[in-house]
C-alpha cells in the first residue's frame, strides 16, 4: 500500500464539482436565522475528504452516467454525514473540540445551535433528494433513511457508547461499524447506481465493494488514530484509546488490522472487476480509504 495516496485529476475535478454543488446547497450566512446558517456552512465547507460524494460520483461513472442528477444525491450524503460529525462531537456524545484540524461545530457556536445544525442539515438532506430525482424519488429517500436510522448510522453510534470499556469480539465490532460507518458508504454507493439506472447484477457488486470499502475505512480509521498526529488527522489522535473504546488494534492488534485492511481491499477490488476501466474511479477511491492519512 502506498503510504501517501494523492487523488488523480480526475477525482479533484469531481471534489470541486461537491463543493460547488455544496455551496448552493446550504443556505446563504446573510439570511436568517443568520447564526444558525454560519453553523450550517462551517460545518459543511470546513474541509473533508468528500468520499461519500465522491463515491456517488465513481458509481454513476461505472454505470456510464456522469450527468448532472447526480449531484443531489452526492449532496445528501454529505449532508448527512456532515450532520453525524457535528452531532458525534458534542459533550454528550464522543465530546472532541477539533475536527478537520479546527474548532468543532459546538466549540465555535455553542451546544445548541450546533444540534439545531445538525437537525436542519439532516432536514435539507432530504429535501434535497425527493427534489432531485422524481423517477426514482422514494427509492432513493427510503435508502438513505435507512442508512441514517436505527439499523444505520444512528444505531451504530448506539452501538458505540455501549461499547466503551467493554471487550468486544470482531464481530460485533465489524457489525458496529457496520452501522455506524459503512451504512452510509453503502448508501453513497446505492444511491448512484440508482440514479444511473443500475440492474441488479451491477447493483449486486456494487453492495458488496461499498461493505468493503466502508469497513476498511474505518479498519484505516483505528489504525490512524494509534499511528496518527493530531496536526494531520485533523482531529484528536488517541482519542479512542483514552475513551475505552474497542478498535480493530486495541482487540485484533496493529498487524492484524493492517491485514483485515488488505482482505477488505482485495473484496472491494474483485467485486467491481467486471465494471473494468469503468471502475476506474471506484478502485482509486478503494485504494484512497485503505491510504489516507488523515
Amino acid at each position: 500500500m502506498n503510504p501517501k495516496p494523492e487523488l488523480s485529476p480526475a477525482l479533484r475535478a469531481l471534489i470541486a464539482r461537491a463543493e460547488h454543488a455544496l455551496g448552493e446547497a446550504l443556505p446563504s450566512e446573510d439570511l436568517p436565522p443568520i447564526e444558525l446558517h454560519r453553523a450550517m456552512r462551517y460545518a459543511v465547507l470546513g474541509g473533508g475528504k468528500r468520499l461519500r460524494p465522491l463515491l456517488t460520483y465513481a458509481t454513476g461513472h461505472a454505470l456510464g452516467n456522469d450527468g448532472p442528477e447526480l449531484d443531489a444525491p452526492a449532496c445528501a450524503v454529505e449532508l448527512i454525514h456532515a450532520y453525524s460529525l457535528v452531532h458525534d462531537d458534542l459533550p454528550a456524545m464522543d465530546d472532541d473540540a477539533m475536527r478537520r484540524g479546527r474548532p468543532t461545530c459546538h466549540i465555535v457556536f455553542g451546544e445548541a445551535m450546533a444540534i439545531l445544525a445538525g437537525d436542519a442539515l439532516q432536514a435539507l438532506a432530504f429535501e434535497i433528494l425527493a427534489r432531485g430525482n422524481r423517477a426514482r424519488g422514494m427509492d432513493m429517500l427510503s435508502t438513505l433513511g435507512h442508512a441514517c436510522g436505527a439499523e444505520g448510522m444512528a444505531g451504530g453510534q448506539a452501538l458505540d457508547l455501549t461499547a466503551v470499556g467493554r471487550s468486544l469480539t470482531v464481530t460485533e465490532l465489524e457489525h458496529m461499524h457496520a452501522c455506524k460507518t459503512g451504512a452510509l458508504i453503502r448508501a453513497s454507493v446505492q444511491l448512484g447506481a440508482l440514479t444511473a439506472g443500475a440492474d441488479a447484477q451491477a447493483i449486486e457488486g456494487l453492495n458488496r465493494y461499498a461493505t468493503a470499502v466502508g469497513l476498511a475505512f474505518q479498519v484505516r480509521d483505528d489504525i490512524l488514530d494509534v499511528e496518527g498526529e493530531s496536526a494531520v488527522i485533523g482531529k484528536t489522535a488517541g482519542k479512542d484509546a483514552a475513551a475505552g473504546k474497542p478498535t480493530f488494534p486495541s482487540i485484533i492488534g496493529l498487524d492484524a488490522s493492517r491485514a483485515r485492511l488488505a482482505e477488505l481491499i482485495d473484496t472491494a477490488l474483485g467485486a467491481i472487476a467486471p465494471f473494468g476501466e469503468r471502475g476506474v474511479l471506484l478502485r482509486e477511491l478503494a485504494h484512497y480509504a485503505a491510504n489516507r492519512v488523515h
